[in-house]
């Protein structure tokens, strides 16, 4: 798969609209089961999802593909990249930059190309509903992110508690979030980012917001985090590179553009918030220096 392809799991979720009710109670189920239940047989699949086997034939010619083992060779590729460790990408990866004359030209251009797919690919009613929660100063917003996108949760907030009130990060160990988790309910909006190799207690907190009846976001990348399976809202983000490491470039470009929305939707209430956090600064900042005595 190339990095600019878009996934199955997006493609799945972006033909919803368009599918009969049998076709997307089968789509919903595989969502839902990601991947998993797709690499059943065609039967056990149509009974798991309570639709009959020429339903699950359909919703996979629905989407694309001529067969049920098209389909299924299909989710296999993509389960592989998902569960590919730096360690694997990166035999690939330098196999490649090997032969690449200009290295770093190429790691620009897969950037580039991954912010630009990325935006190609999400729906903008998606975005703009996303944008629409965190523009409301009454939903609380929470965000973080896994190992390596936890730094840009951290930059989110810093953002967006200048722009509107009530934004946090949620602080500390595992535990800790399920202790700030009990004070949430449903006007509560969650914004989790994890990509592969995902975590399991990302998608363990999506799961117990959910009970709660909290609002879950999750940015992601192509192949969808676990987590995706609780969120209310999927922003999926292209995140390869030839590097053994994904890029992180995608995912700032999304939170940025959310930013700068949420910025103009609230534009006036933000002005003034920004005018008043910028008198503060002015009052808080270090003394005028004294003159100096005439006998110094």
């Amino acid at each position: 798969m190339t990095a600019i392809e878009i996934s199955l799991a997006e493609l799945i979720r972006n033909s919803l609209s368009e599918m009969t009710r049998s076709e997307r109670r089968a789509a919903q189920t595989l969502l839902a089961h990601y991947p998993l239940q797709g690499l059943e047989t065609a039967a056990q699949f149509a009974e798991k999802a309570g639709v009959s086997t020429p339903s699950v034939l359909r919703f996979v010619s629905r989407i694309g593909f001529a067969s049920y083992p098209d389909f299924q060779r299909r989710l296999k590729e993509e389960v592989e990249a998902q569960l590919r460790s730096p360690l694997a990408k990166s035999e690939v990866e330098h196999t490649v930059r090997d032969r690449q004359a200009e290295p770093h030209r190429a790691f620009a251009e897969a950037i580039a190309e991954n912010v630009l797919a990325t935006f190609r690919y999400l729906p903008a009613d998606e975005l703009g509903a996303v944008a629409s929660l965190l523009a409301d100063p009454r939903r609380p917003l929470h965000c973080l992110g896994g190992r390596f996108t936890d730094p840009l949760a951290r930059y989110m907030t810093a953002h967006l508690r200048i722009i509107r009130p009530n934004v946090s990060h949620l602080e500390g160990q595992p535990d800790n979030w399920r202790d700030q988790l009990i004070d949430m309910n449903g006007r509560d909006v969650l914004f989790l980012i994890d990509i592969r190799r995902y975590q399991n207690d990302l998608c363990g907190l999506a799961e117990a917001a959910v009970k709660r009846r909290v609002t879950t976001v999750v940015l992601t990348d192509q192949w969808l985090s676990p987590a995706a399976r609780f969120a209310r809202h999927v922003l999926p983000a292209r995140v390869s590179v030839p590097s053994a490491w994904d890029s992180n470039a995608a995912l700032l470009g999304v939170i940025e553009a959310l930013i700068a929305d949420v910025m103009t939707r609230r534009w006036g209430e933000s002005r003034q918030r920004m005018s008043a956090i910028e008198g503060l600064r002015a009052r808080s900042g270090p003394d005028e220096p004294t003159a100096p005595d005439a006998g110094e």
